[in-house]
C-alpha cells in the first residue's frame, strides 16, 4: 500500500501554492473572523482521538471534515463492528462512537490523503507516539495548523525537527499537555514563579497503578482483527508480528511505541518546570526495572528518576506499577524555603514551612488554598485556545517548543535507565555530553519508506 501512495505528498507539494510558500519559509496565512468555522481533520480516532473529537465538537466554530485511521470500524464510528476481543479485554478504552456530527465526514485509511486535502484548515493527531513527528511535519508542510497529542515524540531528535518545521512553515501547533489549559494551574503559576514558596529545592510527582499480578499479560503473535492495517500502524518502527497486548491502547507498555514515563511523566514534568520556570535538566539518573510483573512489557514496572536542575533543585518522578496508594495528595508537589505546595486540576494547597535546626522564625508565608466547585474540562479549554490561536496567529498555551522541552525529560529519563549511567545534558546543543552510547539513543532509524521530510 505504501508504494502506491507514497508519492501523494510530493504531488501535493508540487501543486499547492500554500505548501510551496510554506517550504519557502513564507506560508500563506488566511485571516479569519472570530465566528468563522475551522475545518478540522482527525488522524487517529480511537480512545484518545475520540475524546479529542468530542472536545473539538464542543466549539461551534469547528466543522469536522475528515477522519483517518488504520481500523475500519473507527472510521465508520460503529462500535458493533469492533473486534469482540478488544471490547472484552479493554472495555471503556474502546470508544462508544456513534456521534451526531451533523455533516458528511470523509474517511481515509491512509492519513496522507487527509493531509493532501486543500480544504482542511487544521488536523488533530492522536495516533501512537511513534507517528507524531512524521504526521505533524507533513501536516505543517501542507499548510495546516496542528493539535498533536502528548507525548510529542518517541525520540528526542524528532522534537527539534518538529520545532524547526513549525518555524519554517509558520504554523500554529498546540501540544496536548492539557494542564497548560487549567485555570487552577494558570492562576497560581505567577505566584510560585515570583517566590511564593521561596527558593524551590525539591519537586516530585508519581504515576502509581498496581498492575499485579498480570500486567498486560503474556501473549503469542496472531493475525490482527479484520479491518486493521497492522503494517500501517507500525509505520516507521521495525516490523514485528501483531499481538493483542500491543494495540489498541496497550502499546503504552512497549518502548518502541511509548512509555509510561512519556505517557504520564510528560504531564507532570511540564507542570513542574512551568512552576519553576526551568527549561531542561543538567543531569539525569534513573533506577528501576521489571522487578515484579511477569508480562510482555518492555518498560519497567518500577522506576524512579532524579533530574538535577540548573537552579539547584532536584526533581523526582516515579513510575510504580506493582504497588498502589497515593504518594502525595495531588498531581505534583513543590517544596521551597517558605512552604510546600501541592496541586491538581481541582485545586491547590500551600502549607507554610516551620523552622529547622538553629532557626527561630515562625512563618515566612501564609497558608493558601483554592478549590474549584466543579471540575474544569481542561481538554476543552486547551482546544479552545488552539482554535483562537488559529485565528489570531498568536502562540498557544503549549506551543511546540514548550511541548518538545517537556517531552525531552521523558526521553532523557528513559535513556539514563537504558544506559545505567548519570547522563549530562547540554540543553542548548541538545546533546548528551558524557556518553556516545547515550547520545546515539536520541534518535532511531525509520523503516522505509518513512522519513521526517
Amino acid at each position: 500500500m505504501h508504494d502506491t501512495k507514497s508519492s501523494s505528498r510530493r504531488r501535493f507539494l508540487k501543486s499547492s501554492a500554500v505548501t510551496a510558500a510554506a517550504v519557502a519559509g513564507a506560508p500563506a496565512i488566511v485571516a479569519r473572523g472570530a465566528n468563522e468555522r475551522i475545518r478540522v481533520g482527525f488522524i487517529g480516532v480511537g480512545n484518545r482521538g475520540s475524546q479529542l473529537l468530542h472536545a473539538f465538537m464542543q466549539h461551534r466554530d469547528v466543522e469536522v471534515a475528515a477522519f483517518a485511521d488504520v481500523y475500519e470500524p473507527y472510521l465508520t464510528r460503529d462500535r458493533s463492528k469492533v473486534c469482540e476481543r478488544w471490547i472484552e479485554e479493554l472495555g471503556g478504552r474502546i470508544p462508544a462512537m456513534g456521534e451526531n456530527i451533523g455533516n458528511k465526514v470523509d474517511t481515509y485509511t491512509d492519513f496522507r490523503r487527509l493531509i493532501d486535502r486543500k480544504d482542511i484548515d487544521a488536523v488533530c493527531i492522536a495516533t501512537p507516539d511513534h507517528w507524531h513527528a512524521i504526521q505533524t511535519i507533513m501536516a505543517m508542510e501542507s499548510g495546516k495548523d496542528v493539535y498533536v497529542e502528548k507525548p510529542l515524540t518517541i525520540a528526542l531528535r524528532e522534537g527539534r525537527a518538529m520545532v524547526d518545521a513549525a518555524k519554517r512553515t509558520n504554523r500554529v501547533v498546540q501540544v496536548g499537555i492539557h494542564r497548560r489549559g487549567s485555570k487552577v494551574y494558570r492562576d497560581i503559576v505567577p505566584f510560585i514563579q515570583n517566590g511564593g514558596i521561596g527558593q524551590i529545592s525539591m519537586a516530585r510527582a508519581y504515576r502509581i497503578s498496581n498492575m499485579y499480578p498480570d500486567g498486560i499479560g503474556k501473549m503469542r503473535p496472531e493475525d490482527p482483527p479484520p479491518g486493521f492495517d497492522w503494517d500501517m500502524w507500525l509505520g516507521p518502527r521495525e516490523y514485528r508480528p501483531y499481538q493483542y497486548n500491543i494495540t489498541p491502547y496497550k502499546f503504552r507498555w512497549w518502548k518502541s511505541y511509548s512509555t509510561q514515563m512519556g505517557n504520564w511523566g510528560v504531564h507532570y514534568m511540564d507542570g513542574i518546570r512551568w512552576f519553576m520556570d526551568e527549561t531542561a535538566p543538567l543531569a539525569i539518573t534513573t533506577h528501576g526495572g521489571q522487578y515484579v510483573l511477569d508480562d510482555d512489557r518492555t518498560i519497567p514496572d518500577t522506576m524512579e528518576v532524579t533530574f538535577e536542575m540548573p537552579s539547584g533543585a532536584v526533581v523526582i518522578f516515579g513510575v510504580y506499577e506493582a504497588c498502589g496508594g497515593p504518594m502525595i495528595d495531588g498531581d505534583l508537589e513543590l517544596r521551597g524555603t517558605k512552604g510546600n505546595f501541592v496541586i491538581n486540576e481541582r485545586g491547590y494547597t500551600l502549607t507554610p514551612s516551620g523552622p529547622g535546626q538553629f532557626q527561630e522564625w515562625q512563618s515566612l508565608t501564609d497558608e493558601k488554598s483554592s478549590r474549584l466547585e466543579t471540575r474544569e474540562d481542561v481538554t476543552v479549554s486547551h482546544v479552545r485556545n488552539f482554535l483562537d490561536c488559529i485565528k489570531s496567529r498568536e502562540k498557544p498555551w503549549c506551543d511546540i517548543e514548550t511541548g518538545h522541552r517537556s517531552t525531552s525529560f521523558a526521553h532523557l529519563a528513559n535513556i539514563a535507565l537504558e544506559t545505567g549511567i548519570r547522563i549530562e545534558w547540554d540543553a542548548e546543543r541538545e546533546v548528551i555530553t558524557n556518553s556516545k552510547e547515550a547520545n546515539d539513543l536520541l534518535g532511531y532509524e525509520y523503516r522505509k519508506p518513512w522519513t521526517l521530510g
